[in-house]
């Protein structure tokens, strides 16, 4: 496809949760073969920070979605956007609902008490970036040239 075409959407074919969800689960079974536990940590701090991230995320993702909702346009990465948000939490971060799934990330970890889900979390970050981001990137740069360009360089990607 030639580099001025537009794209029909980013490419993105799988839901990116389930790039979170595949870390956990990989963490998770890695722990039931060398279990890892957070130590030094007691299980009641640990579940009221578990508490606390869950209410990020939850706070981030509504801010995130509500935004998607008054520009009416789609938050499901294989069909096209409708709109560019660049307002609300979208004029801090670019990424406000992959942050806040790792947000949400952290949160079951600390339920799980296993070291190896957060080991995993900088892979997890990295093919989010490199197979989902880079591709969402690469199509609103097309499908929104001007206006992308403009509030890319006005907002970073995670923080």
């Amino acid at each position: 496809m030639p580099a001025n075409e537009p794209l029909a959407n980013p490419g993105i074919h799988y839901p990116p949760p389930f790039i979170y969800a595949a870390g956990l689960v990989l963490g998770w079974l890695v722990d039931r073969l060398r279990p890892l536990p957070i130590i030094g940590l007691p299980s009641v701090l640990r579940f009221a920070l578990a508490v606390l991230f869950g209410i990020g995320w939850l706070l981030l993702f509504g801010a995130a979605l509500s935004v998607f909702r008054r520009e009416r346009t789609t938050m499901i990465p294989n069909q096209p956007a409708s709109a560019l948000a660049t307002t609300g939490i979208y004029s801090r971060t670019r990424n406000p609902m992959y942050l806040s799934l790792a947000i949400l990330y952290l949160a079951v970890t600390l339920v799980l008490d296993s070291w190896w889900p957060l080991l995993l979390l900088p892979l997890v970050l990295m093919v989010v970036d490199r197979f989902v981001i880079v591709r969402e990137e690469r199509y609103l740069t097309r499908a929104f040239p001007h206006d992308y360009d403009e509030y890319r360089r006005r907002v970073r990607r995670w923080l």
